[in-house]
C-alpha cells in the first residue's frame, strides 16, 4: 500500500473476509487492548466487503467512516456496511467484539424479516443501555461458542443465531422499525435492484441497466423503487456514484480524470457537471472543504 506525503493513500486497501479467515463469510473475535502494530493497522484507511458490527465493551473509539468524525464510549455498539472507508484511533485500554460477514451470508434467512439493511447499518455509532448490552452480549457468547466448535451445521446454525441478533440490533439502532417490512414481489424487487447496484454500479450506470437483469421494464422498476424507497432508481444509482467519488476524493490521492474514468464517466468535464449537481461542489472544491473540515 502506497501512502502519499498528505498522509492520503494511493488506493484504498480493501479487505476480503474471505481471505482473511479461513476462506468463512463469518468471523467473530475480540479486541482486549492494542499494541503499537495493531494500533498503526486500524489506523490506516481501509474498508471491507462485508458488514462489521462492533460491539464497544470498554474505553473509547475515535473513528472516522467516510469523512466524518464519530468519537464513542463504551457501552455502544458500531455498525457498518460493506465499501465504507473507515479507521480507528483506539487507546489499548479498549475492549470489543467485532463481529464480520459477507453480504450474502445471511440474505436467504433475512429476505423475509428486513427489508432496509442500509437502515440497520448505516446507524453508525449506536450507545447502549446495559439492558441492550447484556442482549446482544447473549447473541455474542453463542455465536463465539458455535464458531470455536466443529459441531455438525455450524454455519447453519451461525446463520440463524446471526438473524436474531441483527434483527435485535434493528431494533435498537432504528426504533421506528423502517427495517421491517412484509415480504412481497415488491420488496423482493427493490432488495434485489439495490444488491445489483452496489455490485454493478462502476460499470452500469442506466436505469435499463438494471431492469435487464431483473426482467422487468425501467419503468416499472422505477416506479416500485420510488414507491417503497421515496427515491427513484436513477437516483439510487447516482448516490451510489456519488458516494464512491466522494470517497476516492477525501480518501485518496487520485486526479479528477482518474476517479471519472474508474466510473465510468466519458470523460472529466462530464463527471465534473455530474457531482456539482449531486452536491452543490465541483470534486475539487469537495475534496479541498472535507480536507480541511476533517483533518
Amino acid at each position: 500500500m502506497e501512502v502519499t506525503k498528505a498522509g492520503k493513500i494511493a488506493d484504498i486497501p480493501m479487505y476480503r473476509l474471505e481471505d482473511c479467515v479461513n476462506g468463512m463469510p463469518f468471523f467473530i473475535g475480540k479486541i482486549d487492548g492494542c499494541d503499537e502494530e495493531e494500533i498503526e493497522h486500524w489506523g490506516t484507511p481501509h474498508r471491507h466487503n462485508g458488514f462489521s458490527i462492533d460491539i464497544l465493551l470498554k474505553g473509547t473509539i475515535r473513528q472516522a467512516i467516510d469523512f466524518k468524525q464519530y468519537e464513542v464510549s463504551a457501552p455502544a455498539i458500531m455498525l457498518m456496511e460493506p465499501d465504507q472507508v473507515h479507521q480507528h484511533a483506539m487507546g489499548d485500554d479498549v475492549e470489543l467484539i467485532n463481529i464480520s460477514f459477507t453480504p450474502d451470508f445471511l440474505v436467504p434467512e433475512m429476505q423475509g424479516v428486513i427489508s432496509c439493511w442500509h437502515c440497520i447499518f448505516n446507524s453508525g455509532m449506536v450507545p447502549l443501555t446495559d439492558e441492550q448490552l447484556d442482549e446482544l452480549l447473549v447473541y455474542a457468547r453463542l455465536l463465539k461458542q458455535e464458531y470455536e466448535s466443529d459441531k455438525a451445521r455450524k454455519e447453519a446454525v451461525l446463520r440463524n443465531l446471526l438473524n436474531a441478533m441483527v434483527i435485535t440490533i434493528g431494533r435498537i439502532s432504528e426504533p421506528s422499525n423502517a427495517w421491517l417490512n412484509g415480504e412481497n414481489s415488491q420488496y423482493n424487487m427493490a432488495r434485489q435492484f439495490k444488491v445489483l447496484v452496489d455490485q454493478h454500479f462502476h460499470e452500469k450506470t442506466q436505469v435499463s441497466d438494471y431492469a435487464e437483469m431483473l426482467f422487468v421494464t425501467p419503468g416499472h422498476l422505477n416506479d416500485t423503487v420510488k414507491s417503497l424507497l421515496g427515491r427513484n432508481a436513477k437516483y439510487v444509482i447516482d448516490e451510489k456514484r456519488t458516494m464512491e467519488a466522494k470517497r476516492l476524493l477525501y480518501w485518496g490521492e487520485h486526479s479528477v480524470k482518474q476517479i471519472a474514468a474508474r466510473l465510468n464517466f466519458e470523460d472529466d468535464a462530464y463527471f465534473n457537471r455530474f457531482f456539482k449537481k449531486h452536491t452543490g461542489l465541483t470534486p475539487a472544491s469537495f475534496q479541498k472543504t472535507t480536507r480541511e473540515k476533517y483533518n
